[in-house]
């Protein structure tokens, strides 16, 4: 649990190996530029944030043996949030994230996740991967907008 805790922290707030965190990308976006569509078929970094915030609160649900099934008006939120609010939100829910799974110990890694066949180990891990796969989302988005 340590090491995983340290991996959702490090893509959240920094010092992360492959370059910089979500917060660390998002830093200096503006409302604007967080709205910007600058790759036409592609999200905004908006819709990106509301995603990955509805994610790390459906995990905290899971892993408290709460719901599985996100239903998609939640999987991609259409959040009208102001866009300091919507950071803050961001912030919140990787705080709540991280105060369930410090409750946790490593026996329940192997545990079920209730309605999805996966662990709570494979839920975490995924949690990692997909803010990051956004990230890297969010970083494109931020060059083609300044382009």
């Amino acid at each position: 649990m340590e090491r995983i805790r340290d991996q959702l922290r490090r893509a959240h707030s920094g010092d992360a190996w492959h370059g910089p965190s979500l917060t660390e990308l998002l830093e200096d976006v503006d409302a604007d530029t967080a709205s910007a569509r600058p790759i036409a078929a592609a999200h905004s970094i908006r819709e990106l944030v509301l995603h990955i915030v509805a994610w790390q609160k459906e995990a905290t649900r899971r892993v408290n043996g709460e719901g599985s099934d996100l239903p998609p008006e939640e999987d991609w939120p259409h959040g009208v949030d102001a866009w300091t609010a919507l950071l803050k939100e961001l912030e919140a829910s990787h705080v709540r994230l991280m105060e369930t799974l410090a409750e946790l110990d490593d026996s329940r890694l192997d545990g079920a996740v209730i309605g999805t066949g996966g662990t709570v180990y494979h839920l975490l891990h995924g949690v990692v991967q997909h803010n990051l796969y956004h990230a890297g989302q969010i970083a494109l988005l931020r060059r083609a907008a300044s382009a």
